[in-house]
């Protein structure tokens, strides 16, 4: 701890004065863009995560394949033995790769996505002037980190019939079930403001969308990555606490939030107009859960006719939701005893069915690539990103992504770090684990960090970030 409190000081000292701090923030804002974050500052919170946090997720993965040897045997055979053996070995190696700091290495498993990822190692090489300079603590941590989760499922692929196994499904279970208590509140609560909405004022309908996006916001605390897989469940009734943690919202853009989609429904008149809501997922468990929630206020209030949640297409960041996380909670929920929840379950099952939510996992959400890349590296899913009427991106990653991952100052707008990224109106909705955050009153980053040097990589601090384009 004495090595990350260290760590987030000096990151907070350093951004601070790269902006010139205090009032000179609001005079001159950097137009150039910054470095990236890198294991190359020693003592920032990105050294620590690959010093201690990436090892210890690997060692768990190792372990999880150790402990299932009696399952593989039982369903493969010797078989399926050798290749838990292979795969161990292959993660054993990058886990040693990652600790000496070896250069990062090509894909070779011939996935469909290992050519855009050599691609890019390539691309890094040549930035950086030399294969040796790309490596695990020289290279953008935003890179490294997305590049050893892409291994260990390398290390899975290369040894069929290992291919499909999630060595982090056991954490994501354990995650979800830990949270009854609190996904139960939540189920109730909003069966309850479902046979009521139709006779919602839009004050009423206001409020209880702040309150469902607040719960959705929070829910990005239960995030096994930053817990190095170590359950970090919801366990207090999430309603009960919103008033307490208003204050730790540091950007509250909820009001042009609910501004663009009360404006959409005043204007959704016609029998062929849609407003159309995309949820860049982040963990699953509770905070799927609540996302799920707030989708369906959407859906029952008539903000929003159409639901498009976008998943990983393999297991990443130990929790974040893969198809198989959505489908699986959507059936716990079902199959639960409690009948609020089964209720909750049934409906979102009829939603898919229907059509009105629709689930997506382009690959481009499990590539390294800045998000102001995705124009060029998946034209096809900006494309499909800009029908949207609003895309809420949830949690710390795809904060990351948004913004490069870079050492902005604090009082950058958050505009600016999207680097030209504006496919449709956007909203983060993140609670700080990273040493990356734009768009603070000028001051306030330092303020903050002399009173709590761990202020960016805890979770203890959130915001909602609001961004439009202008429409031709």
């Amino acid at each position: 701890m004495a090595a990350r409190r260290m760590g987030a000081a000096a990151s907070a000292t350093e951004q601070e004065e790269e902006g010139g701090g205090g009032e000179e923030e609001e005079k001159e804002v950097r137009s150039e863009v910054p470095d990236s974050l890198s294991g190359k500052y020693t003592g920032s919170f990105a050294y620590l995560t690959i010093t201690e946090r990436l090892p210890y997720i690997v060692t768990k993965a190792v372990d999880t394949l150790h402990r299932h040897t009696d399952t593989f045997f039982a369903q493969y055979g010797q078989e399926g033995v050798e290749a838990e053996k292979k795969a161990i070995g292959l993660m054993s190696k990058l886990r040693n790769e990652l600790q000496t700091d070896k250069p990062v290495l090509p894909i070779t498993d011939g996935f469909p996505d290992a050519v855009q990822w050599n691609k890019y190692l390539e691309q890094q090489q040549a930035r950086l002037g030399s294969v040796e300079n790309t490596s695990w603590f020289r290279a953008p941590w935003l890179y490294v980190e997305c590049y050893m989760y892409r291994r260990i499922h390398e290390a899975l692929l290369l040894n069929p019939p290992m291919c499909n196994f999630d060595v982090f499904n056991e954490a994501k279970t354990q995650g979800f079930l830990e949270s009854q208590q609190a996904i139960t509140a939540l189920s109730t609560h909003l069966q309850k403001v479902n046979k009521e909405v139709k006779c919602f004022k839009e004050t009423e309908l206001k409020a209880e969308l702040q309150r469902l996006l607040e719960v959705a916001l929070w829910g990005n605390r239960c995030d096994l990555s930053i817990s190095v897989g170590v359950s970090n469940p919801q366990k207090l009734n999430p309603l009960t606490t919103l008033d307490s943690l208003k204050p730790l919202i540091l950007v509250d853009d909820f009001e042009s939030v609910w501004c663009l989609l009360i404006n959409s429904k005043r204007k959704g008149t016609s029998e062929t107009a849609c407003t159309r809501v995309d949820i860049v997922l982040d963990n699953s468990g509770f905070e799927l859960v609540a996302d799920l929630v707030l989708a369906d206020f959407l859906i029952t209030s008539q903000l929003a006719d159409e639901i498009h949640f976008h998943g990983k297409s393999i297991p990443w960041y130990v929790s974040d939701t893969t198809k198989t996380d959505f489908d699986w909670t959507l059936k716990q929920m079902k199959t639960s005893c409690h009948q609020q929840m089964s209720s909750c379950g049934v409906a979102w099952e009829n939603n898919v069915t229907k059509g009105v939510w629709i689930y997506q996992d382009h690959p481009f959400w499990t590539f390294p690539h800045e998000f102001c890349d995705m124009s060029q590296v998946a034209n096809d899913l900006y494309a499909e990103l800009q029908k949207s009427n609003l895309i809420f991106f949830k949690g710390d990653l795809n904060y990351r992504k948004l913004t490069g991952d870079r050492r902005w100052n604090y009082s950058v707008p958050f505009e600016t770090a999207l680097r030209g990224f504006q496919p449709a109106p956007l909203c983060s909705m993140r609670t700080l684990k990273a040493d990356v955050q734009v768009g603070l009153k000028p001051g306030l980053g330092k303020q903050l960090a002399a009173s709590d040097p761990d202020w960016m990589t805890t979770g203890h601090y959130a915001v909602i970030q609001f961004n439009s384009p202008l429409r031709k």
